[in-house]
């Protein structure tokens, strides 16, 4: 049912993401910021809350893209339902004490440190001395052969990237790692906070939770029992295990900043400012309908289909209605997210055929694209020669299709040529001439909507960067009772016991935070 013409059900409020990969240079520092400030405790040391991944490659961990394998996220039975890929209730209970879907620490790294002792206190003689490593894990001297970063800018390409899952098809045999002939651009990740994710439906513990008041997805310390389903589950393999705690940890979107209005860590450091934060209103109620959307290639539109205008009257009364303060809905309008995702339609989900919804978004790469249209002969002023060369720039538009939209080529490839047609307008006007209006309304933009489209990606300032509205005061007494469910845990004695609690529906784990208005919002209890 077309979005215009359908009900509007449960309105509620998602802190998202979207970065634009044009602008990523693989620097790091949102990956150092976030380790130093979430996971610089005994147990987590190999774990990467954030990490900047070099495309094409394995990624962190190994090949953590192979469902097939590591049987992350949602699919399809029979009858077209969603089930957890990793299976049902009863598979999970028989392999509570012994799950082999799960990444071993060679996949992820041997978290090392070194002997330092060795150069201060060595005496003196001819020979240097040298700090061996020796692991965190076992204190016993090992050898440094993999890491989070170990491919980065294609290092050791030739060897490991040709395992990266996305090169499939006979397409991929085009893809070369010689020098001069390969590409490469910088994907970092984090927790995505899906609207559907898989980790919270497979908690048998009921310790990862949705959040209702922004959407954020946590780990309640004091009820994860480490059974590490949600590690499973979780697609992206996001979610990891304090080692020291036995429970589970990840990305928190760093929901202390977020209740004070600012913006996460990795997007407050990020050098290159290619990160977006904003809210988005979407029907919780068809949140179920979307995902299990039979085709994969409509994913996409499905998910986009979930959120909801905040401009309509009719949203705007409804999200009244389910208790959404007025300056979260002023912040809903003013969402960079929204805009990127909904409005111009540049931004897309991360492996949305996982069907958990993901809300960190991107906006893919552009190679360059007039170095493309000259290597053919072309003329870089002529639009039809600069939208032909999408088609043949270095880097593959199936390969960001495997990444950005189920396969489909001609989504991506209309997302890349309506970045083309801004960066040629843009730049004839920084030329003093007038643009090509006509190659705008090819690709779906006014003259107004482009500049208002360049501003955005190219020159946004920092409050139009992150619109993120404050928790209000009035459910200051809520948020506290959270302590109780308290998101990181220091090292201690892993908690033994748990339970296999009964499952729930599609919308799983609904927090501790009721929205205001519901009747249980004076109680703070769960949904």
């Amino acid at each position: 049912m077309p979005r215009g013409t359908a009900p509007i059900g449960r309105v509620m409020a998602q802190v998202a993401m979207v970065m634009n990969l044009d602008k990523c240079i693989g620097c790091h520092t949102c990956s150092v910021t976030c380790k130093q400030t979430w996971t610089n405790r005994p147990g987590v040391e190999y774990a990467w809350f954030n990490n900047v991944e070099t495309k094409p490659g394995v990624g962190y961990p190994c090949r953590y893209e192979d469902q097939e394998q590591w049987k992350g996220g949602w699919t399809l039975d029979r009858r077209g339902r969603l089930v957890l890929r990793s299976g049902g209730r009863i598979k999970r209970l028989l392999s509570l004490f012994s799950n082999p879907d799960l990444p071993a620490i060679e996949d992820y790294y041997e978290p090392v440190t070194y002997d330092y002792d060795t150069l201060i206190s060595a005496p003196a003689g001819p020979d240097l001395p040298v700090a061996r490593p020796h692991s965190l894990l076992t204190g016993r001297p090992t050898a440094v052969t993999w890491g989070a970063n170990w491919e980065d800018s294609l290092g050791g390409a030739p060897e490991h990237a040709g395992g990266d899952p996305n090169l499939s098809g006979e397409w991929a045999e085009r893809v070369k790692f010689a020098f001069e002939q390969t590409f490469l651009f910088h994907l970092p990740r984090l927790c995505e906070h899906c609207l559907n994710p898989a980790c919270v439906s497979a908690c048998p513990s009921g310790a990862m939770y949705k959040r209702v008041e922004d959407g954020i997805v946590l780990v309640d310390q004091h009820q994860c029992r480490g059974w590490r389903m949600c590690v499973t589950a979780c697609p992206y393999k996001k979610v990891y295990v304090n080692h020291a705690t036995g429970k589970a940890e990840k990305c928190t979107f760093c929901f202390p900043r977020i209740e004070a209005g600012q913006p996460t860590v990795c997007s407050e450091t990020c050098v290159g400012r290619l990160r977006y934060l904003g809210l988005v209103l979407y029907d919780a109620d068809r949140v179920g309908e979307a995902a299990a959307t039979p085709d994969e290639r409509d994913l996409l539109d499905a998910q986009r289909d979930v959120f909801l205008d905040p401009h309509d009257p009719q949203v705007i009364a409804a999200a009244r209605e389910s208790g959404i303060p007025e300056d979260w809905l002023n912040a809903a309008r003013r969402s960079p997210v929204y805009a990127l995702i909904s409005t111009y339609r540049v931004a897309l989900p991360l492996h949305p055929e996982y069907r958990t919804l993901p809300m960190v978004w991107y906006v893919p790469p552009l190679s360059p694209v007039l170095d493309a249209v000259t290597s053919a002969g072309g003329n870089q002023d002529d639009p039809d020669h600069v939208f032909a060369a999408v088609t043949r720039l270095r880097i593959p538009l199936e390969y960001l299709a495997e990444l950005f939209t189920a396969g489909d080529t001609d989504v991506v490839g209309g997302v890349l040529m309506k970045l083309t047609a801004l960066r040629s307008y843009m730049r004839a006007r920084a030329l003093g001439e007038d643009g090509d209006e006509a190659a705008l309304r090819a690709v779906g933009l006014t003259a107004q909507e482009a500049q208002d489209l360049h501003r955005l990606l190219a020159v946004a300032k920092y409050a139009d960067r992150y619109v993120v509205p404050a928790a209000h005061k009035e459910d200051a007494a809520a948020l506290t009772a959270l302590e109780n469910r308290c998101p990181v845990e220091t090292a201690g004695p892993p908690t033994e016991g748990g339970g296999m609690p009964g499952e729930r529906g599609v919308m799983l784990g609904m927090p501790t935070v009721p929205r205001r208005g519901t009747p249980d919002a004076a109680a703070g209890g769960r949904r």
